[in-house]
């Protein structure tokens, strides 16, 4: 008996802290959602979230969620530092404005993407690995 009622509070646990994963992951795409509005410091503590909850994650399809919102933003960060640079030349100006706008659709894809995957619980990568 005291096994049965130690199984189903774990199972219960289990189901709770799915949920509270769940309800972080949205959380987590509203804040990159919208990053644009904040100037980026959504995105910033939304990435920082990411990485102290990575390890809760693990063995479950937000894994794979918590991968894609990571890479989204350190590849993010990466093109714009690089049309950054752009930016600053006068012949390669507008280059910096055209990576900046598909950059911007880049990431909007990626945001919508990753919460309708969420929102059908769907893993990222059609497996439960983050794929670190």
């Amino acid at each position: 008996m005291a096994n049965d009622f130690t199984g189903q509070v774990t199972t219960t646990a289990d189901t709770g802290q799915l949920d509270s994963l769940r309800k972080l992951t949205h959380i987590l795409y509203a804040l990159y959602a919208i990053f644009w509005i904040t100037g980026g410091v959504t995105a910033l503590i939304a990435i920082v979230i990411n990485y102290v909850k990575r390890d809760d994650t693990e063995g479950t399809l937000y894994a794979t969620h918590f991968a894609w919102q990571i890479r989204t933003f350190w590849w993010y960060l990466g093109w714009m530092a690089l049309s950054g640079v752009f930016a600053i030349t006068v012949l390669l100006f507008p280059v910096a404005i055209a990576m900046w706008s598909v950059l911007s659709l880049w990431m909007l894809y990626r945001i919508v993407k990753g919460w309708l995957y969420l929102n059908d619980n769907k893993p990222m990568y059609g497996g439960n690995s983050a794929g670190r």
